[in-house]
């Protein structure tokens, strides 16, 4: 099980946003958001950075490292 992956399609979806919005907003192809939702790639870790303040959380968060 992939935690990136699962947490980064809840929050998107929490948020009422597509992958194409995220997308646009992280300023990266649809495809690379569809891809980490499926957990078949992962984010560099400047991305993983941004992801993290686009939606207030941290990158233990979202990496599966802590849960709350």
């Amino acid at each position: 099980m992939n935690k990136f992956a699962d947490r980064l399609k809840e929050l998107r979806s929490a948020k009422g946003i597509t992958q194409t919005d995220l997308a646009k907003a992280l300023t990266v192809d649809q495809r690379t958001i569809s891809n980490w939702e499926k957990g078949i790639r992962e984010p560099n870790f400047d991305t993983l950075l941004t992801v993290s303040k686009f939606f207030g959380e941290s990158t233990d968060y979202l990496l599966g490292n802590e849960d709350y």
